[in-house]
């Protein structure tokens, strides 16, 4: 499905984008920390009402 040369630059490119993207990620952790304080719990109330969601949709079909 996939030639060689294509299987090598994927995976070379998710290696190098997931490095830029947590250097990147830690050269901004302070500004990350002031501005998005709570942030995390609105995630979790976010995840938390998608499992809510789906659970309803179990039990009732």
């Amino acid at each position: 499905m996939f030639t060689n040369g294509q299987l090598i630059f994927g995976g070379l490119f998710a290696i190098v984008f997931a490095i830029v993207l947590f250097y990147t990620y830690r050269k901004d952790l302070k500004l990350h920390r002031k501005y998005y304080k709570g942030s995390l719990w609105i995630l979790l109330a976010f995840i938390g009402f998608i499992v809510m969601i789906s659970v309803v949709k179990y039990i009732i079909v």
